[in-house]
């Protein structure tokens, strides 16, 4: 550890904060995680150290040891962290009622401990789900298909290696980053966080009704249409109400890791038997109006898609690469943060071909009938109910994990930290939870009853949540932590014995602005041009969305609170 704290500091500004020309900025003692008046540079000089020592080989547990040397000794810093770990005095915030700094520190520490390769499994985990690829597919043609899900890909990488570089300038044991929210947080303040934390509990709710109107239409198909499909749609969220009121996620390991295994299953039962019989014509013509024919394909744009059309299958290439959500919580769990981008790269190239694959497969078997689910656009009745049924247990796996996950945002940053509640694994807490889980299920099964529109509803979540999360973002965070580390001068300095952070110039001069903006100008001119180009594109996609959705309602069948299938074409 270096002896001269400047050193160690990096150049960085919060535009948080903008009081004056020269300031001295003193700390709030002892830190909350989310205490608004930590500076950006001591985020910065933390996360520096930090690396240094993981480049070094210093795993949690050397670490820890590390730490614990220090606060014996006699050094300004150990001096510093000894003496928040022993602050006897009262916590100014008196609505915290979170853990001490020391607790957090280890918590932090003993949290690091997964390796770069089992990151692999849980990016694919969470972004493999190729059921809507060949309809994608099918409405840009083969080379359309292919250029789009090549180009949103590497958008999508690029999003993720801004990710983790900002990761690892702001992560570190003092201060450890769990969210994507807490990036916000950092870099923009606490309104961006708690604004990033809703739109991810809305995307979260959003994905549960998705889920619903999938499992809804699979077991109208199952029963052959018989069964009402208001009463289809309701069954599902009945059994999530159920099985939701586990509170630890740490129960559905298994079957998380058995959820991904059933989506490839279904993924091969689907390729074969589309290759040996026909498309399902009527659930084509019912959802889609497609008249029964014979069986096209295009190279190019196929003549029946539309403007309305592509821009929903854009968005359906969205939804496919959505997983950057969780990316911050990932990297909170590794030994090595910095093995992250390895992971990732591996990830999203299997990902990619196996999009890829499945989707010019089902589109050269089934061309302008292809369907969304690709499962249900199956022919064979066996075949339909197989995989219908396996899709059934693996979307309540991830329908109960996303609620779960769901629900925590909600409570914390509602229930928390807006009405100041309890702790959730406090008695009155659990109490809570339980009230919660089947209200968050109720409010996803109106909204999928409302409009068990698949594409409309699901294209509509891309636009709205997944495309920031992935797209937008990751871009303008980028941007902001840029202009500001580039903004410092030497004479800027972060002491971590007082906790001092002396600038020698604000926001409010134009000086800062313009060193801000100088150096690597052309990174900052380009993150704002994608900035934009993902707003827009975000809300061509919310359009299109709409526009579906009112077709849909137009068709007669729109509810789920009848009793007619939209299959049954």
């Amino acid at each position: 550890m270096a002896s001269n704290p400047a050193a160690l500091a990096l150049d960085g500004g919060d535009p948080r904060k903008s009081s004056g020309d020269a300031q001295t900025i003193a700390p709030a003692a002892p830190r909350l995680l989310h205490d608004p008046n930590v500076m950006l540079e001591e985020y910065l000089y933390y996360a520096k150290i930090q690396r240094e020592q993981e480049a070094q080989g210093l795993g949690p547990e050397e670490r820890e040891a590390l730490y614990r040397s220090l606060a014996a000794g006699n050094s300004p810093e150990a001096s510093d962290e000894k003496k928040e770990v022993n602050e006897k005095a009262p916590v100014p915030t008196t609505t915290y009622s979170g853990p001490a700094p020391a607790e957090w520190e280890t918590a932090s520490r003993a949290a690091r401990n997964a390796k770069w390769s089992a990151v692999v499994y849980l990016i694919t985990t969470d972004i493999l789900g190729p059921s809507n690829a060949p309809w994608a597919i099918s409405q840009f043609g083969y080379v359309g298909g292919v250029i789009t899900y090549t180009f949103m890909g590497l958008m999508a990488f690029f999003a993720g290696w801004q990710i983790w570089r900002m990761f690892l300038k702001l992560d570190s044991d003092r201060y450890p980053m769990r969210t994507f929210g807490d990036l916000g947080f950092r870099i923009y303040g606490t309104w961006t966080r708690h604004g990033m934390n809703i739109l991810q509990s809305i995307q979260l709710l959003f994905n549960v009704g998705v889920i619903i109107i999938g499992n809804g239409q699979a077991l109208s198909q199952i029963s052959k249409y018989k069964l009402c499909y208001a009463v289809c749609i309701l069954i599902f969220p009945l059994a999530g109400m159920i099985a939701g009121q586990i509170r630890t996620l740490q129960k559905f390991g298994y079957l998380a890791n058995f959820a991904i295994w059933l989506n490839v299953l279904v993924i091969i039962f689907t390729m074969a038997v589309a290759c040996h019989s026909l498309p399902n014509y009527s659930a084509a013509f019912g959802v889609y109006g497609t008249p029964k024919g014979p069986v096209e394909h295009t190279v190019w744009i196929p003549s029946g898609s539309t403007f309305d059309s592509q821009l929903q299958a854009a968005m359906q290439i969205v939804y496919a690469y959505g997983g950057a959500m969780l990316y911050c919580e990932f990297m909170a769990e590794m030994k090595r943060p910095m093995d992250f981008i390895k992971a990732q790269f591996i990830a999203e190239m299997f990902i990619y071909l196996c999009y890829l694959i499945f989707g010019l497969v089902l589109y050269s078997q089934q061309g302008q009938f292809t369907f969304n689910p690709a499962n249900q656009g199956l022919s064979p009745y066996s075949w339909q109910t197989a995989t219908n049924a396996i899709n059934i247990v693996s979307g309540l796996i991830a329908a109960v994990l996303y609620g779960n996950i769901g629900i925590k945002v909600v409570y914390q940053n509602i229930v928390q930290d807006i009405l100041g509640g309890p702790e959730l694994h406090s008695k009155k807490g659990k109490i809570i939870w339980v009230a919660m889980v089947p209200l968050y299920w109720f409010t996803a099964y109106i909204l999928a009853s409302a409009v068990p529109n698949f594409n409309g509803i699901s294209s509509m979540v891309s636009a709205v949540c997944i495309m920031q999360f992935t797209y937008t973002f990751p871009t303008i965070l980028y941007f902001g932590l840029q202009l500001q580390t580039h903004a410092i001068t030497p004479e800027e300095t972060f002491d971590p014995a007082t906790g001092v952070v002396h600038r020698i110039d604000s926001w409010k001069d134009f000086s800062r602005w313009k060193r801000g903006f100088k150096r690597m100008w052309w990174m900052k001119i380009f993150c704002l041009a994608f900035f934009f180009a993902s707003c827009a594109t975000a809300v061509l996609g919310m359009y299109a969305s709409v526009k579906s959705i009112k077709a849909a309602f137009d068709s007669g069948h729109a509810t789920a609170f009848s009793c007619h299938s939209p299959l049954d074409g």
